[in-house]
């Protein structure tokens, strides 16, 4: 269903373009300290996946509108929870070892319109 095979499942979740995007073991236990951590992590996987998708495998004009709904959204959070979804996403790209990835998650703050007017 989700372009997973048993082969895939030695630690990371695999998609048709063999992208990891969930980690494993994160579905087997948590291992969140707090749902936001958690909704977070879950936010910036979706993002990476709609960031980094071709056209056969999504509409992108239907990619375009979901990622400015999300900017629209975070955009308009609170300054404490713009904040803490920076700090978030900040020790998210500190733990990445995927130097793609770590360059999407040092941007997301910009690019999702999080530290707009938050300084």
């Amino acid at each position: 269903m989700w372009g997973l095979t048993d082969s895939d499942v030695s630690g990371v979740w695999w998609d048709v373009r063999t992208l990891p995007l969930i980690r494993w073991e994160a579905l087997v236990t948590s291992s969140h300290p707090s749902l936001t951590r958690a909704l977070a992590e879950a936010l910036v996987d979706v993002l990476w996946f709609i960031d980094g998708s071709e056209d056969e495998q999504m509409d992108q004009d239907d990619a375009v509108k979901v990622m400015e709904g999300v900017a629209h959204v975070v955009s308009t959070l609170p300054s404490d929870q713009r904040q803490e979804l920076i700090e978030l996403v900040g020790e998210m790209a500190d733990a990445e070892n995927n130097p793609a990835r770590r360059e999407f998650l040092e941007a997301f703050p910009q690019g999702f319109g999080v530290i707009d007017d938050v300084f």
